[in-house]
């Protein structure tokens, strides 16, 4: 038991990102802060991150170490892994709610989602997590500079969701859905301000609103003659039926007058 409580002791120490036992080569971590600066700066974004991840992980009680987790981010989003640069800005938010630099790490989803923003045809769900984060930066922190980019940007997604409604709604209309597209066109000039596409929607609009009425007017008219035809088909039923009974009266065979449905179940 003695024995084996040495073997792991010994396991411990010398394991992988101890820093008891660091070879004298490994850098502290102002050293690897350093580094990790100058390489970002350079645009050596893989080996800054490389930097960072080393000084976030030996180091993670130094005064380096915050420095290390947003700039971690900001390398990540500048090799454009928009993926890796939002895990690591939410958890620098995680950890640091209250630190200045908030409206930054917020700024900076958004931007990852803005930098992965589709064409007009294409899904928006990039282009709508961004507007979502631009406008809780706006909310939460509207004093900061960084509000009025985020507020600048939202415009650019307008323009982009308005026009990605009219495309779908020109989708639906040539489909002949007229409500589904009326719907879509109805939203644009109710959800974003005119970023130049009002118009084709309020025309689109005019035009499934004539489409609509006349649908319905068929409708009615179908319905009406759908109406007409029973009613004849009654009276025809009711004529043979009366033919039949004055002709079986004179036989002496009496048939019996149906009765009224009062709809009340006895």
């Amino acid at each position: 038991m003695k024995k084996a409580l040495i073997v792991l002791i010994i396991l411990a120490l010398t394991a992988p990102g101890c820093s008891w036992f660091k070879d004298s080569k490994e850098k502290n971590a102002e050293e690897l802060a350093s580094d990790g600066i100058r390489l970002y700066e350079k645009g050596d974004y893989t080996q800054a991150i490389d930097s960072f991840v080393k000084l976030k992980d030996w180091y993670p009680f130094s005064k380096y170490a915050i420095l290390a987790e947003l700039k971690l981010a900001d390398a990540y989003f500048q090799r454009k892994n928009y993926e890796d640069a939002i895990y690591a800005y939410e958890y620098f938010e995680g950890l640091h709610p209250r630190n200045e630099a908030i409206p930054y790490v917020i700024f900076q989803i958004g931007m990852c989602y803005f930098k992965q923003m589709a064409l007009p045809d294409r899904d928006q769900t990039a282009t709508e997590s961004a507007v979502e984060n631009f406008m809780r930066l706006a909310r939460e922190y509207p004093e900061s500079p960084e509000a009025a980019m985020a507020l600048e940007h939202v415009k650019i997604c307008q323009d982009t969701l308005a026009r990605h409604d009219l495309f779908v709604g020109a989708y639906y209309f040539k489909a002949k859905e007229f409500h589904a597209a009326r719907v879509r066109f109805a939203d644009i000039l109710s959800t974003y301000p005119d970023v130049g596409v009002h118009r084709r929607a309020l025309e689109y609009l005019a035009l499934c609103d004539a489409f609509i009425a006349k649908e319905e007017a068929k409708a009615m008219e179908l319905k009406a003659e759908t109406q007409e035809e029973r009613r004849e088909e009654a009276e025809k039923y009711k004529k043979k039926l009366d033919k039949e009974r004055a002709k079986a009266t004179k036989q002496g065979i009496i048939i019996p007058q149906p009765e009224e449905d009062t709809g009340v179940e006895e």
